[in-house]
Parts: C-alpha cells; structure tokens; sequence
C-alpha cells in the first residue's frame, strides 16, 4: 500500500519513514506522486495546516496521504513563532539563519525562563475526503546557543532542550530523538491507527477506505 507524505523537507521525510518503517506501507513522497503544487500554509493552527496539505494531495493524486505541520512556541515570547516557525526568519531564511534569528529575539530571556514547547499535527487524509488528525506536544527550554548536528530542515534541533534530558535533540540519535520528540509522539498515534486499521496482520481492514469514521 502506497501513501504520499506531503512535504519537500527531507528531513521530515527520513523521520518519517523510519517511524513507519515496520508497517505494510511504502511511503513516497507528492512529488513522486506527481503532485508539484506549492500548497500556501495560512491556517492558524498546526492541525489546519496538516489537513489543508494532506487533503489537497490526497485529492490531487486519488491515494491516502499524509502530512504535518510543526513550530516552536516560546513562552516569553508570547508563543511565537509557532505556525510561521519555517518563515518566520525570512521565506528564504536557511537552516543557520532561523536559529540565528531566534536566538536574537529570545537573548533578553533570562536562563530559567526560557520554557518552550514544540507541537506538530500530523493528518491522514483519504482521497474521499475523510481525514484523521494526530497530535503531539513535548515541553522543554530554548539553549542559550546551537549544541549538536543540524539535520537538513529542521533548524530548531540543535536549540530546543526536551524537558528531563541535558540535551538539545541535535545531540541526540536519530532514535533517540525520535523516542521524545512531537514528530514522534504525533506518528506514533498515526502509525497506531494506522496498524489497526489497515495491517493485514492486525486487522481484516486493508484499504482506507474500509476504515469507518
């Protein structure tokens, strides 16, 4: 069984086919799927993001398809940037600038108030326009400087701390990270249904549209 992952970030797309790894599914990518369109995220949630991507894929390609959307909400900050967390640098800001940028606004923030949390939306969509929405939510603090490797597209690992851990998740593994992180929390519930529902091994559902609502 196919499913496309709406996104051009390559780093979320490596997550996500490991988290999905173990499960009857292969998961390919909206351009592999043919679908090219820029999809503008204007909603002003996470969760309406997600669903706007993922069904405007599902819709576009007629195969399920999944999408997220994430940011970082800074306390002190008045939770921004939140949804605009991938702009919110400039549209053409790399990796090196959003961190950059987000260490200059947050350099007032005295250490010990530098709470944090990430949040990411994951939803599955059906091509008959159903959808699922999954969420994910882990708390934490902003570094006061980059510590770890900074994967491609995911600018806010080497800074944010995950509450109980000494580390920010550009110092953790890939497993590691996967273990704590929102992604992860987000698709572990979607993988969740997803056996459920759709793996011949689990259940006698093996197609999307045999889920019920």
């Amino acid at each position: 069984m196919k499913i496309v992952f709406a996104t051009t970030n390559a780093g979320k797309m490596a997550e996500v086919k490991a988290l999905l790894a173990d499960l009857p599914i292969e998961v390919i990518s909206a351009a592999e799927a043919g679908v090219t369109e820029d999809i503008i995220e204007d909603g002003l949630t996470f969760a309406a993001n997600a669903k706007k991507k993922a069904e405007f894929v599902a819709a576009k390609c007629g195969l399920p398809a999944i999408a997220d959307d994430s940011g970082i909400c800074i306390k002190e900050l008045d939770y921004r940037p939140g949804v605009f967390s991938a702009r919110w640098a400039g549209e053409r800001a790399s990796d090196s600038d959003i961190v950059n940028f987000t260490l200059e606004q947050a350099k007032e923030i005295p250490d010990g108030e530098r709470q944090a949390y990430f949040e990411c939306a994951a939803c599955l969509a059906a091509p008959d326009g159903r959808h699922w929405v999954f969420i994910g939510k882990v708390e934490g603090s902003l570094a006061p400087e980059p510590r770890g490797a900074m994967r491609p597209g995911l600018a806010y690992d080497v800074i944010f701390i995950p509450a109980g851990s000494g580390r920010t998740f550009g110092e953790m593994t890939d497993a590691e990270k996967n273990r704590l992180s929102h992604r992860g929390m987000a698709f572990a519930k979607l993988k969740d249904f997803l056996a459920k529902n759709i793996n011949p091994k689990l259940s006698k559902v093996s197609k999307i549209s045999e889920i019920s609502t």
